[in-house]
């Protein structure tokens, strides 16, 4: 029975690609090839229907066991087997079969300034055409009326930020020695040290890894009434083609999708304005994750915070239509 080890459990848009990227490389670790199996997210078949897009993320769960213990079954003897499923840490029920399933399993949560991975996710989602609303302040108002009509979870800008209460719930389910608390900052600015403190607590070589890849980096798509259309056209392309074999689906909306991020512009921050708006949202999160973790979080009640970030290096075309392995992979992750 292959099962995995540890897991990855998100929040999304905080590092978790990069990360599950880095971390295949060490010798001692295997990587499902498959990014995001979901295998936690449900008890049986998932939902079939939600917001724009949702049917094909849904399409993509493994959800049978069968399937999700044959993405292990390639990892050499002695390895630790891992999988990174960024909806994982905002699921209390995920949390609990986790546990029933590999109670000894190990578990990463990687946290980003809540706004900051609100507005990426938002932008994400525009430049996947999906997000029809242009405008990110006004979505986040958006999102109950969005939960009340069964849009899935990645389209909870505010509710995916909220750490505090995901962490409150997840040690109270598995020992506090069992999962580890990143921070994206500390992935960016000291991935040798964010690797060596991974390796330790998997208990694996430290040394053995030296960066972390720029991975699933958003390309913006500009506000024009040409994106617009672009934007129209993926968003009926599941209805036209719900019938269709995914990969029709994906002859149909990728060429669009790239046309969408052709310019390939890096996102743009918000500003301090547009941060202050949205940080009292949080606060009391914020606060709350400080108690839970010890961790000193004053830079993500700065407006500033995040303003004049360099964006990542990224080599080559960069975006969800030219890079994602958030979808199966064409190739798989080489163990080596």
């Amino acid at each position: 029975m292959a099962l995995p080890d540890f897991l990855l459990l998100g929040a999304p848009k905080a590092g978790t690609t990069a990360l599950h990227v880095a971390l295949a490389r060490h010798p001692q670790l295997f990587l499902s090839s498959v990014k995001e199996p979901k295998f936690f997210l449900t008890d049986g078949p998932p939902p079939s229907r939600g917001g724009p897009g949702d049917a094909q993320t849904y399409g993509s769960y493994v959800w049978r066991r069968e399937d999700y213990e044959a993405l292990f079954d390639a990892a050499p003897a002695g390895t630790l087997r891992g999988e990174s499923t960024t909806l994982y840490l905002r699921d209390p029920a995920a949390h609990r079969r986790i546990h029933a399933l590999v109670p000894h399993a190990r578990l990463i949560a990687l946290l980003r300034d809540p706004v900051d991975r609100a507005h990426s996710n938002w932008t994400h989602l525009r430049s996947a055409g999906l997000e029809p609303e242009p405008d990110f302040l006004r979505a986040c108002s958006l999102e109950d009326e969005r939960v009340r009509r069964g849009w899935g979870p990645f389209w909870r800008y505010a509710g995916l930020s909220r750490y505090g209460e995901q962490l409150r719930h997840l040690f109270s389910v598995f020992p506090r020695e069992q999962v580890l608390v990143l921070l994206y900052r500390d992935v960016r600015q000291r991935p040798q040290d964010t690797l060596d403190r991974i390796a330790s607590f998997l208990t694996v070589e430290r040394g053995a890894l030296r960066d972390i890849p720029a991975e699933n980096v958003t390309a913006q798509a500009s506000r024009s009434p040409v994106n617009e259309a672009f934007g129209r056209v993926l968003r009926a392309a599941p209805a036209l083609t719900r019938p269709l074999p995914d990969a029709v689906h994906r002859s149909v909306t990728r060429p669009v999708e790239r046309l969408l991020q052709r310019h390939q512009q890096p996102r743009t921050p918000l500003t301090a304005d547009e941060r202050s708006r949205l940080i009292p949202t949080f606060e009391d999160d914020i606060a709350l994750v400080e108690s839970l973790t010890g961790a000193a979080l004053e830079h993500w009640r700065d407006p500033r915070n995040a303003s004049t970030r360099e964006p990542l290096p990224v080599r080559g075309k960069f975006g969800t239509a030219y890079r994602s392995i958030d979808r199966p992979l064409p190739e798989p992750v080489i163990h080596r």
